[in-house]
């Protein structure tokens, strides 16, 4: 039964009382019902997901009702009659695109017939998430955000931008704090709008004037201290605690916070928390037995081939910082394809070890090789809980640890929250809820997030924590299949595919006290081991290794990353370390092409490779050569940023560097010739730098200032002709 609020009005005489106090005073007086909001969310591997449905369980809080769905279920919503605030959570995925689940969205709104006015009654707010270390951030969210403006819809609440890289919650947590006084003024205007009598200022008027209000939200990548004031909170959602008798309390000699321990002001504050996640997924343990399901059946993004390892190379030296592995694939006896500059993934497994010691800390060792059945849970109260489409329907929990969750994966705050809730120990207790709160805030930065931190680590620092397994399958994301670029050219050598990887380490930290390898690059240097011993220091394409190793992939085709269609064109390819690995395959396929094409004309190729030291980590140091000699390759050029020189000039470090020495050779290529510019490795470190330094040399060349320089790097760029393949 809907039970009518009361309310109590009363006069004042003071003439400075804020229009935002009036707007309230008009929603709760005109506000009987849940207002209800439009909520959507586009997400690629669930964080937009999971910030909506923060959203949406915050919303009643506030008096607010979220109607949630995602983007691509547009039978769910219609945008082009919906009168209600409309608010977007959407994420960037490849390089600048908007998540698979916003294609038909977003090709929709594209349609160049729409009229200018076409979403003149929306009004929305939009949250992008993205990461800073790619060039195109937030470019999903950005592009929706300039299209429904171009249509001609209305901004209630500012766009908020949140980076990856430095955590998105130092943007989502403030952004979602500053959305529901912005719902509720945006109601208010809506009720205006709709000519609603009610007691209303004299000074109204103005309010209905305005298109939208403006809301002034530092949605910087800074830490921010916020606290928690709509009158619409919950006294519930605020949890206040004296310390007292708890074993976080700081002693003398503890006087640095660390992923277990706290100090002042944390350890002294009321916390704001997030609310407790509701539970949805049930899991029962069967008797029966049976074969688990093959891996091709965990992809949803086209047909998985099981290939067998045919031969596997170590690149650098044994004393080289980093270790480098070739491995090559026997793919003859499938229909896989691809072309130089095309990437594919590789299904990995959680590390054995790994998912032996979570089962055994979570006391199920025994059920590892029992079937679980899944079901949602009658009742739950989270909105559209579903049955978790990357689960099978019917495999062990050690395929489910070792497949389909990434165990690895940084904890969430919504997490942690539900963590609280399985937490024995009071101290434990209370620093996890630290760890989650929007005062702990910069403490889940140092300690988990920095830190690389993942459930087990949290499992053995808080030893009285002992979550149930339907919490790991509701908040574990799903294992991600890791994508490698082509080293090869199908042309050079068919039914054989070769890539390069660096094997991740990630060092012991203090919250963090074993070190770890990368979970696919790992993986995959201990499956070879025994080939690397057989092929050390060998890369004779007509060699290799009888194997009964074999690994899935399927392709992940590249739709810009090619060759010039035309041979003649002229191209520069950056490539540092194993940036290198898809000109490889650039340079075997245009060797191919000029010994069947002896006719044709073909372009001069460039190649800019650095590495740290030339005689530990030069990758493909002979066949470079080789490309060198028989006129493949034009020209080399090469640096190394470790070695000493006993050179009277100083020779350069870094390709960025060394591109500049060649400044009108650059702009030759990219302006007079129309040529190709590729650059394929690390972002931060490299790939911004390059950027830059061919922004210096288009100006100095052009003789223009850096604005011009950059918008013609632009018109590259969309020309397709600037190419990039880089990564974090």
């Amino acid at each position: 039964m809907q039970v009518r609020s009361c309310f109590m009005i009363t006069f004042t005489c003071s003439v400075f009382k804020k229009k935002k106090k009036k707007s309230i005073l008009f929603w709760e007086m005109c506000c009987d019902l849940k207002r209800r909001f439009l909520l959507l969310y586009a997400t690629q591997k669930g964080q937009a997901k999971a910030i909506a449905e923060e959203i949406w369980q915050q919303a009643g809080a506030h008096g607010l009702e979220a109607d949630i769905h995602c983007i691509s279920e547009m039978d769910k919503y219609n945008l082009e009659t919906e009168k209600d605030p409309v608010v977007i959570v959407i994420s960037t995925t490849g390089t600048g695109d908007p998540p698979d689940t916003a294609r038909k969205f977003v090709k929709r709104i594209q349609d160049t017939t729409l009229p200018p006015d076409y979403f003149a009654h929306l009004q929305y707010g939009l949250l992008g998430l993205g990461d800073s270390e790619y060039m195109f951030f937030c470019n999903g969210g950005k592009t929706v955000d300039r299209r429904l403006q171009e249509l001609g819809a209305q901004h209630f609440y500012d766009t908020g931008l949140a980076d990856d890289c430095v955590g998105l919650e130092l943007v989502v947590d403030p952004w979602i704090d500053g959305l529901w006084l912005a719902l509720k003024e945006a109601f208010v205007l809506q009720k205006e709008k709709e000519g609603m009598n009610g007691v209303v200022d004299a000074d109204s008027s103005s309010h209905s004037a305005a298109p939208h209000i403006v809301h002034e939200l530092n949605l910087s990548s800074e830490v921010q201290n916020l606290k928690l004031e709509d009158e619409g909170v919950k006294s519930s959602d605020i949890l206040s605690q004296k310390l007292i008798d708890i074993n976080l309390v700081a002693s003398a000699r503890d006087s640095e916070p660390s992923l277990i321990h706290s100090v002042p002001p944390v350890s002294q504050s009321a916390l704001n928390i997030p609310a407790l996640p509701a539970e949805y997924i049930e899991v029962q343990f069967q008797d029966t037995h049976g074969e688990n399901p093959h891996l091709s059946s965990l992809i949803s993004e086209g047909t998985a081939f099981e290939v067998p390892v045919t031969k596997a190379v170590q690149l650098t030296r044994e004393d080289a910082i980093k270790t480098t592995l070739l491995l090559e694939l026997d793919i003859a006896d499938t229909v896989f394809d691809y072309q130089p500059g095309d990437a594919f993934c590789v299904i990995c497994p959680n590390n054995v070890d790994e998912v032996e010691e979570l089962l055994q800390i979570l006391g199920l060792s025994e059920k590892a090789e029992s079937f679980i059945c899944l079901k949602v849970k009658q009742g739950t109260k989270k909105k559209g809980a579903s049955y978790p489409q990357h689960i099978p329907e019917r495999s062990t929990l050690k395929f489910i640890l070792t497949w389909c969750l990434e165990i690895r994966a940084i904890p969430k705050k919504a997490f942690l929250r539900a963590l609280v809730e399985y937490t024995s120990d009071a101290g434990e207790k209370r620093r996890l809820q630290e760890l989650c709160s929007r005062q702990g805030a910069s403490d889940y930065t140092r300690f988990i997030r920095d830190s690389n931190v993942c459930l087990l680590d949290l499992l053995h620092a808080f030893p009285s924590c002992k979550p149930s397994i339907n919490l790991l399958i509701e908040h574990l994301p799903k294992l991600q299949a890791r994508s490698y670029s082509a080293s090869s050219s199908n042309l050079y050598q068919p039914g054989k595919l070769w890539f390069v990887f660096n094997v991740v380490e990630f060092p012991a930290c203090p919250a963090r006290p074993v070190s770890r390898k990368g979970v696919c690059t790992g993986w995959l240097a201990e499956l070879v081991a025994p080939l690397l011993h057989c092929n050390k220091n060998t890369l004779d394409t007509k060699g290799g290794s009888s194997s009964t190793e074999k690994i899935s992939i399927f392709a992940r085709p590249n739709n810009t990353f090619h060759l010039p269609a035309d041979p003649s064109v002229p191209l520069m390819m950056v490539g540092p370390g194993t940036g290198i690995s898809p000109f490889i395959g650039f340079l075997q396929h245009r060797q191919k092409l000029r010994e069947e094409h002896t006719d044709w004309e073909f372009g001069e190729t460039w190649l800019f490779f650095g590495c740290r030291h030339q005689d530990r980590d030069y990758l493909f140091k002979d066949e470079l050569r080789c490309f060198l000699e028989n006129g493949t390759l034009t020209h080399l050029k090469v640096c190394f940023s470790r070695d000493s020189s006993t050179a009277e000039v100083t020779q350069p470090k870094y390709v960025q560097d060394v591109i500049r020495l060649y400044a009108k050779d650059v702009t030759r290529v990219l302006l007079q010739e129309r040529g190709y510019f590729y650059i394929c490795g690390d972002k931060k470190h490299m790939a911004d730098g390059v950027n830059d330094a061919v922004v210096d040399i288009l100006s100095m060349e052009m003789e223009t200032d850096k604005l011009e320089a950059m918008k013609t790097l632009v018109m590259l760029r969309e020309a397709k002709r600037y190419l990039q393949d880089v990564w974090s």
